[in-house]
């Protein structure tokens, strides 16, 4: 439990989610780039008349995805734990401390939908 009543600790947490969730995203925007800058350089290669096989790229840029939702979720229970430890007159009064959770569950889930795309191809 912290012992020092200022609400600073509380807003360091916050900012400390807010740059995770930054990282996550990033993480997921890079594994969608690597996924497919794959399907463009499958494309231009001269035997891109067979059917398209997962290479070393989707499995890359599928990696890069799940660990920016792997990211958002773990930052998100990092923050709920440093919130319990906090005392009360370190929050502020009335200051919804919800919406970086929620912001970083939307990421997670939405990670998750993009993952599940790049797999099943829809």
């Amino acid at each position: 439990m912290s012992q020092l009543s200022d609400p600073r600790v509380f807003f360091a947490a916050e900012r400390t989610l807010l740059a995770w969730n930054r990282t996550s995203l990033s993480l997921m925007a890079f594994g969608f780039v690597i996924e497919r800058f794959g399907l463009f350089v499958s494309i231009l290669l001269p035997q891109h008349n067979m059917p398209m096989q997962r290479g070393m790229s989707f499995w890359t840029g599928l990696t890069f995805v799940l660990l920016g939702v792997l990211v958002a979720i773990y930052s998100t229970v990092q923050y709920r734990h440093i919130l319990r430890s906090l005392r009360h007159i370190e929050i502020p009064e009335g200051y919804r401390t919800d919406l970086g959770v929620f912001t970083n569950l939307i990421v997670a889930a939405l990670g998750i939908v993009l993952a599940l795309y790049f797999f099943h191809g829809f």
